[in-house]
Parts: C-alpha cells; sequence; structure tokens
C-alpha cells in the first residue's frame, strides 16, 4: 500500500471485520513467506538492536541489495528471514534460531521481537537471507534485579550527513559503551549549503523520499557499526519529518493541508528503519514512541516524544511558522497554560512512570532543551519558542511533577541545540532560594552545525546560578557512567568533523552523586 489512504483502509476495514466475528479477510492476513535469492548483499544497511528487556530485545535488519535504489511502493511479498542468536561471537552457543519476517509493505525490514532470553546477558545475532549473512550484532538483556555496572551509555544527537563526518560512533565505541540513546535528529530532511559530502537532493516529502534518506544515512560505515554494537533507544525531534514541526503544523502556512500524510510517511520510514517494538508501528500519522525500559536496579530510562503531541509554537515571526527569538511581554499566548509539549496523555503518562520508578536512577531522555536562560539579558526576556522555554506552562508541570514524585536521582537528557548544556533546574530559574529539582545535561550535536555566538552567551551569563557550561563550538557526543554510588558525565567533542581524521577532547565532566541533587564539576 503506498500511502496514508490505503494503509488506514486496510486498517479500517480489518477492524470491521474483527468486530463483527469474522477475524480478519484472508487479504489482510500475513502473506506467505517467500525464500528470497540475491545477486547482491541484501543486509547492505546492517543490522540493529533495541529496547532489551530482561528477556530478550528487538532486533532489526532491512533487506535492501541496492540500497539507494528509490522505493516508492514496497512489495507485496513478505520474505523469509532466518535468525541466529548465540552466548558467543562464532556461534557455538546458539540459544535461539529461526525464520522471521522481513515485512514487503515496511520495505523488507525486520522488527524481531526476541523473548525467552536469560536475564543480564551479552548475546550475538545475525541473519541471513538467500545465499547471504548480515554482519554480527552484538546485544544483551537487562539485569532481573541488581545492577549491570558501571553501566556506560552515550546519548547522540543532531547528526547531518552532508555536515560532517559522524566521528562520534567509533570514538564512543572504542571508550567501552553499552547502550546509545539517540535523541532526535537522526536525518535531516533537508540539505545544506556547501556540503562535505552530498547526498540526494530535495527536501523529503513522501515515503520513497524518506526511506532513500535513511539508505543514504545507513550507507555510511561508522553509524553501521554502532548500531552492531550495542543496543539502541531512540526518539525523534524535528528534522526526521519537517523542521519546527508541532503535531499536525508545518513550519510552512502553505503545506499544512497535506502536512498529515507527509507525517505519515516520515513516521513509516522511520519505523522501518530503527530497531523499534511493534508497540510503535505507525498508525497513519500517529506513532507512539514514548515509554520506559527499566535496568535492574540501578537505571529507569523513560523517553519523551515532545514533537507529535505538541501546541503550536506561540507567535511565530511571519510568514514562517514553527520556531522563532520572541520577547515574552509582546506575546499574550506566551503563558497559555492550555499549551502543552507533551500532550496531556504523555504528561500523565511520564508522572504515573515516575512515580512507580523504584530504580536508582531516572534519566529522562528528550528532543530539546528544557535549561531556560533570558537570550536577551535586559529589561525584555526573550525566549526560543521551539524549546522548552517556549512552553512555560508545560515546563513547570514537568518539573513538578519530578519535584512530587519521589523518584530518586532524576535526570533530564536533551540535545536539538548542537552545543553542549550542563545546568540545573528550578522552578524558580537562577534563584538560590528555589531548591534544585532536577538536572540537565545537553548533548552537542554529531556533526550539524554551532548555534548563534550570542545564544551561547546567554548561557554563559556570570550571574546564572543554574549553568555550569555551555559550549557550542565542538560536535560530539555525551557520555555517561552510571554506578550504584555516582552518574559520572563526559562532554566529548571533536575539533573538526570535516576531515578524515578527528581529535577528541573533553570539553568538560560532571557528577551527580546519589541522594544529592545538582552537579558538580569532576
Amino acid at each position: 500500500m503506498s500511502d496514508r489512504r490505503d494503509f488506514l483502509s486496510l486498517a479500517l476495514l480489518s477492524a470491521a471485520w474483527a468486530s463483527v466475528g469474522l477475524g480478519q479477510p484472508a487479504w489482510a492476513r500475513p502473506a506467505p513467506l517467500r525464500r528470497p535469492r540475491f545477486t547482491s548483499d541484501p543486509f547492505a544497511l546492517g543490522v540493529a538492536s533495541g529496547y532489551p528487556m530482561t528477556d530478550g530485545m528487538v532486533l532489526w535488519t532491512r533487506l535492501a541489495p541496492n540500497p539507494l535504489a528509490l522505493i516508492d511502493d514496497a512489495s507485496p511479498h513478505d520474505l523469509a528471514v532466518d535468525y541466529e542468536i548465540a552466548e558467543d561471537a562464532g556461534f557455538r552457543k546458539l540459544v535461539q534460531s529461526g525464520t522471521t519476517r522481513a515485512e514487503g509493505r515496511f520495505a523488507h525490514s525486520v522488527h524481531l521481537e526476541v523473548r525467552g532470553l536469560a536475564p543480564g546477558r551479552d548475546y550475538f545475532y545475525r541473519f541471513r537471507a538467500g545465499e547471504f549473512t548480515s554482519p554480527t550484532g552484538r546485544t544483551w538483556t537487562a539485569p532481573s534485579s541488581g545492577a549491570r555496572t558501571p553501566l556506560r551509555i552515550a546519548i547522540a544527537s543532531c547528526q547531518h550527513y552532508e555536515q560532517g563526518y559522524f566521528h562520534a560512533y567509533p570514538h564512543m565505541l572504542g571508550r567501552g559503551t553499552d547502550l546509545i540513546v539517540h535523541v532526535g535528529d537522526y536525518i535531516y530532511e533537508g540539505n545544506t549549503g556547501n556540503p562535505l559530502r552530498q547526498h540526494d537532493r530535495g527536501e523529503c516529502r513522501n515515503l520513497g523520499d524518506y526511506r532513500l534518506r535513511y539508505a543514504w544515512y545507513r550507507s555510511d560505515a561508522m553509524l553501521r557499526e554502532a548500531h552492531a554494537h550495542c543496543p539502541w533507544l531512540v526518539t525523534h525531534d524535528d528534522h526526521e519529518v519537517d523542521n519546527d514541526y508541532a503535531g499536525l503544523q508545518s513550519e510552512q502556512p502553505d503545506e499544512i493541508a497535506g502536512f498529515a500524510a507527509r507525517r505519515a510517511a516520515a513516521y513509516r520510514a522511520y519505523w522501518e528503519h530503527m530497531p523499534l517494538p511493534r508497540s510503535a508501528l505507525p498508525r497513519g500519522p500517529d506513532m507512539q514512541l514514548y515509554l520506559s525500559r527499566t535496568f535492574g536496579d540501578l537505571l529507569a530510562l523513560h523517553m519523551l516524544d515532545e514533537r507529535q503531541y505538541r501546541s503550536p509554537q506561540a507567535c511565530p515571526t511571519p510568514p514562517r511558522l514553527g520556531g522563532s527569538r520572541v520577547y515574552v511581554d509582546s506575546c499574550p499566548a506566551w503563558a497559555d497554560e492550555s499549551r502543552t509539549l507533551l500532550g496531556t496523555t504523555q504528561e500523565r503518562w511520564i508522572d504515573t512512570q515516575l512515580r512507580a520508578s523504584r530504580a536508582r536512577w531516572n534519566l529522562v531522555a528528550h528532543g530539546v532543551v528544557m535549561t531556560l536562560v533570558d537570550e536577551d539579558p535586559g529589561p525584555r526576556q526573550q525566549h526560543w519558542s521551539d524549546s522548552w522555554a517556549g512552553y512555560p506552562a508545560a515546563r513547570r508541570r514537568m518539573l513538578e511533577s519530578i519535584a512530587s514524585s519521589g523518584c530518586r536521582n532524576p535526570v533530564m537528557l536533551g540535545g536539538d541545540i548542537h552545543a553542549f548544556v550542563a545546568a540545573d533546574q528550578r522552578l524558580v530559574p537562577h534563584t538560590t532560594d528555589s531548591p534544585i529539582i532536577t538536572s540537565e545535561l545537553v548533548t552537542t550535536s554529531v556533526t550539524s552545525g554551532p548555534p548563534p555566538q550570542k545564544v551561547i552567551d546567554a548561557y554563559n551569563r556570570t550571574d546564572s546560578t543554574d549553568v555550569l557550561l555551555a559550549d557550542g563550538s565542538k560536535r560530539g557526543y555525551l557520555h555517561l557512567t552510571l554506578t550504584t554510588e555516582r552518574l559520572e558525565a563526559d562532554l566529548v567533542g571533536f575539533d573538526s568533523v570535516r576531515t578524515l581524521e578527528a581529535t577528541a577532547r573533553s570539553v568538560g565532566r560532571f557528577v551527580i552523586e546519589d541522594g544529592r541533587r545538582g552537579l558538580q564539576r569532576a
């Protein structure tokens, strides 16, 4: 089925048949599996795993013998893919094997939800199709109790293929990383001026465009290796669909009428190329990405979706919609209590998750920055409307939820701004009488260019009591090491991502001690 109308029609008709007790019609049931034959390697896009649980995880691949070919409409045929899971890289100690389905309607992607494995173990996996065998991936299951410690987590964001090389990934693997969390802008839907390396031209607008863009990104060997190295958890920001989109609103006023179809295409391509669980399968323009994973007694990791349910940004600068730098006193809608970043349902969900958590550490991964600073110090307050700052009522509700939940050691993890930020969060910012509720660690971009220096200078104002560091000069990633005693954060930046060789250096190191709110310099 090639468009949103057909996709929704199938779902509605299947539901209608089920409602009258006839089950699914024959044409809506999974097609018989075909054994494929290939003349070139169908595993050119690699393998991936994600979302570890105590007894399994999601294993991903996509059969693409011609990965950079445009696919507007997927094949109707589902293909058989064999898989093996073992305790060793040589596959001498097999624990599971079988045959799974590469679904034609989803560009022959595989989302194998493995169950029945032992908790707290490392595993290796691979796929076979035709005469070809995939690269080997490494993954693991979460412990049922206790801790996998130290747990090393890398946070990545904003990786424009055309603006640089993905040096962050081999560096995070070389230093030791157990889990990668991507907080958005995995692809960019448009092009860039003066590209270092060029992918397909034009802005993505339909399913074929988005599929091709993901294939270009996955053609990068550094990115493929990172996916094979360890499990990932992911959430999106705006560029997986359209710059600064909010809910069903595009940043371009003339695109709003058809934006639901564009979002549906973008979400479907995102599903096809990520190791997502079946619960995230898109239904037209809707996709549930927010969820939690618990890793023994050590960590609960909560993934938020800050795009799909948000209210439009307040007081945009005409004619463009989306993010703007807004003077608060000239925007009556700014403080509207009904405006939301997460949507009412997700706000209730994260409140419930935090209250129920018994983990020592609670990491909340989100796409945009929470730290609040006045970007134009003076008599008037100016804020960027696309971040948490542009949704002050929602920001307050989130902080109040964290404060009242009683969860241990809450830490926010952000991205989007193309800069490192390390800051504490209070209900009344920059006021020492207001207690620290949580801290935020924001990763810089993997490759995407820096923000205006004026913005970084605003974060680094000497009168700020909350911001310990802001630096937009480096591309890189955030590396966390969690133990039962502390969280250690290393902000890793590269001198340049526009050369084949790159030198990494620590931009800053911070520690949060168990049971003690607030960042400390390491």
